[in-house]
């Protein structure tokens, strides 16, 4: 058995929906399948998702669109400087990129600011707005930001600037009183699509500004919207579509730079790139720096200064994720002594010191580890003040939450799954107490055990590059519209072996009905231990095309790994036990020792677990119902193996079977050598056994333990008597069977135990346990 890391669900769809989309559509069950789960339901919708030519919608429908554009018109036509107020994140950065494009397109004065994450904070802030208004500023626009700036906006308005509000964050009770406010999710919008990125807000200001859609930046915009992990449905969907096209083929110089510095190839550009290549890059800037420098890569036409700029930010990047290491192993032994999970259902931690950057990359792999909802602050004693970031699970809506605590989180803002604050240091005790009642009020046992949600269950023998070629008209994937997860059940393992310099990844072939599928486990290499080679597995990953050298293949990225049965460990012939003991899960651990004399060989760390079984009422009394058995020593006899598991299920069963000598491999004499013996005797008379013994099996070819052994079987039966050494035929005695002897009966046990149970091969071995431990066969007798 080999349970997986967290609870797989599999999305369950209409049967007679996926057979009316996959006879209308042509498409594969699966594809029907997926389509559904993502409320695609009905032919037209599933149809215009596929291969429709979507359309974006007509930006006016925004509110406060018109009176946004008609002023920043009249700033143009005035000459007036504009000020462009972005946020530090890749979304940000974008966001402003994407104005930052269209305003010195259109013969703007512009200018742009991003706060700074350590000095500033997050959001717009008085001083900035002040300095801006003393350099001249009449119009301010912000972007990704602002929907919480009620304060900022009441300043602006005594400066005399105008406030014009684009942002996609959650709207508070009450909104900042600005000149306009374009936001998808107002309450009286009437806008098609509410889950804009910051950069889809802005680019639909472009879209308005220009009087058509500005084909030319959605290689911006598809940044910040796969970047800020929004819904790739609609609108989004489109942006991300057409901007990965454009992205593969632009001439940007920034994008340029920024994509060789890590090592992509343009042509393989899809969505992993930005969340894996670019957006960390971007992010890492504004986390360590200012993000000014991520905005004027995006900005120059200078090659130079774009390779320059690139290669710093790529520096940054690794410096960021050394910190990110560093605070990591902190914050977990600060959570493991202080605030145990047991009894905290949210967890909320800070450190004077801890990089402010770098803290919701923190506060993700916290949630990744413990599975809570989690603040991670960085305290700044001299003001008095903690800065921090949270990320939360499924269940537990952390924008709602902290809603109910405004009162001591003066500037806090959101989503449900993501948000960031600072609040006083005096009042972290205070938010952590109401987050756990809160909690406690919401979430059950079960919330806290991690799900893996998957798409469908297929077999190995559906997949083939048709349809998996088919399975990118689904692409690009991303927040509700996830890359497909699907679930490989009981299936055979054709090789499995582990790869890497670290050997820390697990590279697998499995095979049903004579259909093989490659897969590979990144960072699995340790399951390569307690996957018997004889189980069957499930497994669960990313379906995708192997290509190397020229030939195509379908594969999976393997995520978890599971086994439903119990499983056979063979470790015979093992000499050193305690090398092993690492592999074996201490869960329920249990070394069985059938020998009194094998106890004092076992390492002393493992005492506790060691048990002594001697008889058959202690063999039945043990409880091996999904524990993990250490077979240390061979058993007297198989009946012991048959009491200690006949009707019980083990997760697995190690089988060590140390024995000291075995006997297997010595000569055991048959009926012809006996009657050989018997007759040499008869014929020879009394004869020393010391003094010929040797001489008399050297010349049969036997060892002198034969000799001695027939000799014994010989005395029981009382065909001879042996004396001082001289072994002499009784001509009297009574024609007897040689399994009357207790030494040949005792011999011929130990021959069968050892056949049966050291040198069986793996299969019989493991199909005599199937049949004790599914009480389907109660013989005692050999393996067959």
């Amino acid at each position: 058995m080999l349970k997986s890391k967290t609870r797989w669900v599999v999305r369950k769809s209409d049967q007679q929906l996926v057979k009316t989309l996959e006879n209308e559509l042509k498409i594969t069950p699966l594809v029907a399948s997926l389509l559904i789960n993502r409320g695609l339901d009905t032919v037209d919708s599933a149809r215009y998702f596929l291969f429709g030519k979507e359309q974006f919608h007509d930006p006016f429908l925004l509110k406060g669109m018109d009176i946004a554009v008609q002023r920043i018109r009249e700033a143009i036509e005035k000459q007036e400087p504009i000020l462009i107020f972005g946020d530090y994140d890749a979304d940000g950065v974008s966001s402003t990129t994407v104005l930052m494009l269209t305003l010195r397109d259109l013969g703007a004065n512009v200018q742009f600011y991003i706060p700074n994450r350590f000095t500033e904070g997050y959001g717009p802030n008085e001083p900035a707005f002040r300095r801006a208004a003393e350099n001249g500023v009449k119009l301010i626009i912000t972007v990704d930001t602002g929907i919480s700036a009620i304060n900022e906006a009441a300043i602006a308005k005594e400066l005399g600037l105008d406030l014009i509000i684009t942002d996609h964050h959650e709207p508070g009770p009450v909104l900042p009183e600005a000149l306009a406010i374009i936001h998808p999710k107002l309450p009286d919008s009437i806008y098609p699509f509410r889950e804009l990125a910051g950069v889809g807000v802005a680019f639909k200001l472009a879209h308005a500004l220009y009087g058509e859609v500005p084909e030319h930046l959605l290689e911006i915009a598809v940044i910040g919207t796969i970047a800020d992990l929004v819904s790739l449905k609609d609108e989004n969907r489109l942006i991300a579509k057409k901007g990965l096209e454009k992205l593969k083929a632009t001439r940007n110089k920034g994008l340029k730079a920024i994509l060789k510095v890590a090592g992509v190839d343009l042509q393989s550009i899809n969505e992993e790139t930005i969340g894996f290549s670019l957006a960390p890059r971007i992010n890492a800037v504004g986390r360590l720096e200012s993000a000014d420098m991520a905005v004027e890569l995006l900005l120059t036409d200078d090659s130079y200064e774009a390779e320059a700029l690139a290669q710093e930010m790529d520096e940054l990047n690794k410096t960021r994720q050394s910190i990110v290491n560093s605070i990591t192993l902190e914050a977990i032994e600060e959570v493991e002594r202080n605030f145990p999970i047991d009894s905290n259902s949210v967890l909320v931690i800070g450190k004077e010191g801890w990089n402010a950057g770098v803290i919701g990359i923190v506060a993700s792999r916290l949630v990744e580890k413990f599975y809570r909802p989690t603040i991670v602050l960085s305290f700044d004693k001299e003001k008095g003040l903690a800065k921090g970031s949270a990320r939360s699970i499924a269940g537990f809506d952390l924008f709602k939450n902290l809603s109910e605590c405004r009162d001591i989180l003066p500037h806090f803002g959101g989503h449900p799954m993501a948000a960031g604050m600072t609040l006083k240091l005096a009042d972290v005790s205070e938010l952590r107490q109401r987050l756990n009642n809160l909690a406690n009020e919401q979430l059950t046992e079960d919330d806290f055990i991690p799900i893996t949600t998957l798409d469908h269950e297929i077999q190995v023998e559906e997949i083939n590059l048709s349809s998996l070629d088919e399975l990118n008209l689904l692409a690009p994937f991303g927040m509700d519209n996830p890359k497909p997860k699907v679930l490989i059940s009981n299936v055979e393992i054709s090789t499995m072996r582990k790869i890497g310099s670290e050997q820390n990844h697990l590279k697998v072939m499995v095979n049903r009905n004579g259909t093989n599928l490659d897969g590979i486990g990144f960072g699995l290499g340790p399951l390569f231990d307690h996957i018997s080679p004889a189980s069957k597995i499930s497994l669960i990953g990313e379906l995708a095309v192997n290509e190397w050298n020229n030939n195509r293949k379908p594969q999976i990225f393997i995520q978890d790994v599971s086994v439903e049965s119990w499983q056979l460990f063979d470790h015979r012939g093992v000499k050193r036990i305690h090398s092993m003991v690492t592999t074996i899960p201490n869960e329920k651990r249990k070394y069985i020792i059938f020998n009194r004399d094998q106890i004092e060989k076992m390492d002393p760390a493992v005492t506790s677990e060691v048990i002594l079984i001697e008889n058959e009422a202690e063999a039945k009394a043990f409880d091996s119902h999904q524990a993990n058995v250490v077979l240390v020593d061979l058993p007297p006899s198989k009946d012991l193996l048959h009491h200690l598991f006949n009707g019980k299920r083990p997760a697995r069963i190690y089988a060590f079977f140390h024995k000291e000598n075995s006997d297997f491999f010595s000569t055991i004499p048959t009926r012809d050598h006996f009657k050989w013996f018997y007759a040499f005797l008869l014929k020879k008379g009394p004869i020393d056994l010391g003094r010929y013994g040797d001489e008399i099996a050297k010349h049969r070819g036997w060892s002198t333990e034969t000799i001695t052994f027939m000799s014994k079987v010989f005395s029981e039966l009382d065909f001879v008597t042996i004396n001082n050494g001289f072994i002499t035929l009784n001509q009297q005695s009574q024609k007897r069977d040689l399994t009357d002897s207790v030494t040949y009966q005792t011999k011929q046990a130990q021959f069968a135990l050892e056949r049966d149970l050291l040198f069986s091969s793996f299969q019989q071995l493991k199909s005599w346990f199937d049949q004790v431990i599914e009480e389907s066969v109660t013989t005692r007798g050999g393996i067959t």
